[in-house]
């Protein structure tokens, strides 16, 4: 069974009576331990996509299903209660909460997942040593540099051991040598913990570490290269 799967997925935005097609007819599984990326430019559907995965958005017409589960069919609680115990989330701004350390910002889902406080601490500082952070533990989003946040964003989606990450373009405005990192980061988690990666990115750097590139284009699949 697919862990992610679209079936003749549309979605239509309407703003200001004008009409804009951001995904046409889309059909993607992704299977359990995946390392995908979705590849395309701006406007391509690729943040949009991943949003329906996440259960962030719904379809215009079409069915996004994780683990068999038809999304359309749960309520707003139910989606919330998915995407908190199965999906971990990489966003392009980072979406740190700015008065929370780095090890605060990291347990937050965990408490939020209703873990005791002595243990989700300790499994959040194992975390961030895993990602190379373990002395920036008490700095705030701020004190952070851009590759920092990131990689504090990483150690947030992962920490709860979700079944799928989501990343929309991790590696955007990061230096080569940081950016790198995260790929080598990502491409271990998902080796050593079976973790399935799905991503958008136009980034060369990351389209050369997936083993698996969808590519989109006008909001259609254009093609899917899988490795040898």
């Amino acid at each position: 069974m697919a862990t992610l799967q679209a079936e003749k997925v549309s979605k239509r935005y309407a703003v200001r009576g004008i009409e804009t097609w951001a995904l046409r007819d889309v059909s993607l599984a992704v299977e359990p331990g995946e390392f995908t990326a979705l590849a395309g430019p701006s406007g391509s559907g690729k943040t949009t996509l991943l949003n329906l995965f996440g259960a962030l958005d719904a379809p215009t017409s079409g069915a996004v299903s994780l683990d068999g589960q038809d999304l359309a069919l749960l309520s707003r609680s139910q989606l919330a209660a998915l995407r908190l115990a199965k999906l971990g989330f990489v966003f392009q701004a980072f979406n740190l909460i700015p008065v929370l350390s780095a090890l605060e910002n990291v347990e937050f889902v965990m408490e939020l997942q209703g873990a005791a406080k002595a243990p989700r601490r300790e499994r959040a500082r194992a975390v961030l040593a895993d990602v190379g952070l373990a002395e920036l533990a008490d700095k705030r989003p701020l004190e952070m540099s851009g590759g920092q946040q990131q990689r504090v964003a990483i150690a947030r989606a992962i920490v709860s051991e979700p079944r799928v990450v989501l990343a929309d373009e991790p590696t955007a405005n990061l230096d080569s040598v940081t950016a790198g990192k995260l790929i080598d980061l990502m491409e271990r988690l998902n080796r050593e913990r079976g973790v399935t990666f799905l991503f958008s990115t136009h980034d060369p750097r990351v389209i050369e570490r997936a083993r698996r590139v969808v590519r989109l284009r006008d909001g259609s699949v254009v093609a899917d290269e899988r490795d040898a």
